[in-house]
């Protein structure tokens, strides 16, 4: 709860200053006011290693499961805020390259992220096998939607070039965890893990199938509730909650799957 407190306070002060005093967008501004910030702390962590500032944010950092708060907290709000703002009669006019951009250009992008990485790592000395530095391009692949729409809103480019960024960012977070999912499988293999093509394919209907049927069930659902009723307030609540019962959904199936497995 405290770091949540201190990185909620952060974000509002560095939110109003890039408002108040930079040109750039809300997404990239945060960025840009933290990388500086954290500059700021090693080069006074350098000045004064007594106070053994590193030491203190790297322990407060390590209680933090990031894989648990990132897919199975911060990436569903992160994609209902973005979906929110696209509509789907503009977005299936560009369906088609859409759905190119987000599959194919996520697939391409990890395998050019990913030997990038593995070749720099050589170079560097560091022993990152290939399919771990594939797992890094899955990983950094996907464009964030909130900071593409945000964008965008900024620039001046066609509608059409726009639905189709929006779009691809949206959907490519869904195409880059079904990969990710994988190829950590697959590097997981080299480690002594059992794969087989049996395990790959559950895996794959499973990620991809399962979630686009979660979705589609679970948002119909909410669809309907929500035309029984004008009520703003209970429309957001429903809103919310269809966010947050789909994570939800994802963790009770996946703890099951885990479980038959072990069995």
């Amino acid at each position: 709860m405290d770091i949540a407190a201190v990185l909620l306070t952060l974000s509002a002060i560095f939110g109003w200053l890039n408002h108040k005093f930079l040109p750039l967008s809300h997404s990239v501004g945060l960025l840009v006011m933290s990388v500086v910030t954290s500059l700021v702390l090693i080069g006074l962590d350098a000045v004064m290693p007594g106070m053994k500032l590193l030491d203190q944010l790297t322990l407060g950092l390590q209680q933090i499961d990031f894989g648990e708060v990132v897919v199975n907290g911060m990436l569903a709000f992160l994609l209902f805020a973005g979906s929110l703002h696209v509509y789907l009669e503009t977005l299936k006019s560009r369906a088609v390259p859409v759905f190119l951009l987000s599959v194919f250009g996520t697939v391409i992008s990890t395998v050019i992220v990913g030997f990038a990485f593995w070749i720099v790592c050589s170079l560097a000395g560091l022993p990152v096998s290939l399919p771990w530095a594939f797992v890094f391009g899955a990983l950094i692949s996907p464009t964030d939607p909130v900071a593409v729409l945000s964008t965008l809103r900024n620039a001046n480019v066609p509608k059409e070039l726009q639905i189709e960024t929006e779009g691809e960012a949206l959907f490519n977070d869904g195409v880059g965890i079904v990969l990710f999912t994988l190829l950590l499988r697959f590097a997981s293999a080299g480690e002594g893990v059992h794969v087989s093509a049996a395990d790959v394919a559950e895996l794959l209907v499973r990620e991809a199938g399962g979630g686009l049927l979660l979705g589609v069930v679970t948002g119909y659902v909410a669809y309907r509730a929500m035309r029984l009723i004008d009520e703003y307030a209970v429309e957001v609540l429903i809103s919310v909650a269809l966010a947050v019962a789909c994570v939800l959904c994802r963790i009770v199936s996946g703890t099951r799957s885990a479980c038959s497995r072990r069995r």
